[in-house]
């Protein structure tokens, strides 16, 4: 029986676990928790998940958060910590680069966007305030990239899918974007080559884990962020306005919305807030009269405005803890279903992401919000399992299918009073930050 590693490094924990060639875990799960940004403290906790696992596998498979970034000195060590999506500081520089491009004109080549969260923001704000490092740097890389050089060795490699979730590449050639690399004055001699590794963007392994595959079945993940996306293939990548669109591999695409609200949103709110943790799900969106905008992390789909701010409206003396929750969490089902109109061939969507599977109550919200049916996913980490899908895949191996679980149906009585809060939402979101 052949069986492989699979090895999923997201923004705030590692987990190693073996799968056999169905796709089905043959062992134990492994995880560690991590905070800092340091990349060898990283490293060694991916050193640590794994050892001792990888005999008898037959190759290795890594997911890996996307869109990091890092400097790397003339002796191979870093010079930067690990710069995220999550990192803002590059917000004036992404004006700066929009400034000087025709934004529209990016996103189409590259399917990303001149936003904090890629790496021409990120490069152009290192040469701007961090000119030394900059200019010492002989090659900057994403971390996953550090990481399989430093687990294998060899040089320094990358693959389609991470490079392609960098913002840095060109859907249609497969390389370097030459019009980033002019205005970013970067010499592609200092940018990783590309190579087929086992190496993949944690959002195509989520899809791949959750068995989101195809135009119609999109995978709805609430992590410490969110996302919608979908995998499917195509001969001509041809990204939407709103959506992102990046290369899985050379047949490939994972194209979709993210938020920065997502877990991260819901363990503020509890923290924050004197509430007992009921469920929303029997409450109706006008119960409240709050509008609330979900963009404490700053704006990614649709709009891509990283000075946005979260926001909400309508409060009074009987505004309770309960109605400021739900508010919250609807917000950020409304979101999704501003990204879901811009994917209309989607018919099926499957809930995944440890923070929504842990709130039944927001699951039956996304499904009144999306008007669509929304089923739960029993993946119970659906990056990890991708991983292993995606390097089964390789090996020539029939996977089986992902199992689901219980359906959450759209409840056709809520349906006005959900089409009125997006309204609201909408109108909010104009006043504050322009036309979506």
């Amino acid at each position: 029986m052949t069986e492989v590693l699979a090895l999923d490094v997201g923004s705030s924990s590692v987990r190693a676990q073996r799968f056999d060639d169905r796709g089905e875990p043959s062992d134990e799960l492994k995880q560690e928790r991590y905070e800092r940004r340091d990349p060898d403290e990283i490293v060694a906790l991916v050193q640590q998940v794994v050892s001792g696992r990888d005999g008898g596998a037959a190759a290795v498979g890594i997911s890996c958060f996307g869109h990091s970034l890092l400097a790397l000195g003339r002796d191979g060590k870093p010079l930067t910590e690990v710069l995220s999506w999550r990192d803002t500081r590059s917000a004036d520089a992404a004006e700066w680069l929009r400034r000087r491009l025709d934004p529209e004109a990016v996103h189409a080549r590259t399917g990303g966007y001149l936003h904090p969260s890629f790496w021409p923001a990120k490069l152009a704000w290192l040469a701007q305030t961090q000119p030394e490092v900059f200019r010492d740097a002989l090659t900057f890389v994403s971390f996953s990239d550090y990481l399989s050089a430093r687990l294998f060795g060899g040089e320094l490699r990358t693959t389609l899918s991470m490079a392609s979730s960098s913002g840095l590449l060109d859907l249609a050639t497969g390389g370097w974007d030459d019009e980033l690399l002019g205005v970013l004055g970067l010499d592609r001699a200092r940018l990783p080559v590309l190579a087929d590794e086992p190496v993949w963007f944690d959002g195509a392994c989520s899809n791949l884990g959750a068995g989101c595959i195809g135009r119609q079945r999109a995978a709805l993940m609430v992590g410490t962020s969110g996302a919608m996306r979908i995998l499917y293939e195509t001969e001509r990548p041809q990204p939407q306005p709103g959506l992102f669109l990046y290369r899985v591999d050379e047949r490939r695409v994972i194209e979709g919305g993210a938020v920065s609200d997502g877990g991260n949103l819901r363990a503020w709110l509890k923290e924050t807030l004197a509430e007992t943790g009921k469920t929303i799900a029997g409450r109706d969106p006008d119960d409240h009269g709050l509008t609330f905008l979900p963009f404490l992390g700053g704006e990614r789909s649709t709009g891509w405005d990283p000075d946005a701010t979260g926001a909400i409206t309508g409060l009074t003396f009987d505004t309770t803890p309960l109605d400021i929750r739900q508010a919250a969490l609807e917000g950020v089902a409304l979101r999704f279903s501003v990204i879901a109109d811009l994917l209309p061939e989607v018919g099926e969507v499957v809930a995944t992401g440890a923070a929504l599977l842990a709130d039944p109550g927001w699951i039956q919200v996304m499904a009144d919000a999306l008007a669509r049916p929304v089923t739960v996913s029993k993946v119970p980490e659906a990056s990890l399992r991708g991983a292993a899908v995606a390097t089964l895949e390789r090996l020539g191996c029939e996977v089986g299918e992902a199992p689901l679980g219980e359906v959450f149906h759209p409840r056709e009585e809520r349906a006005e009073a959900y089409r009125s809060a997006r309204q609201r939402q909408q109108r909010l979101y104009e006043e504050l930050h322009g036309e979506d």
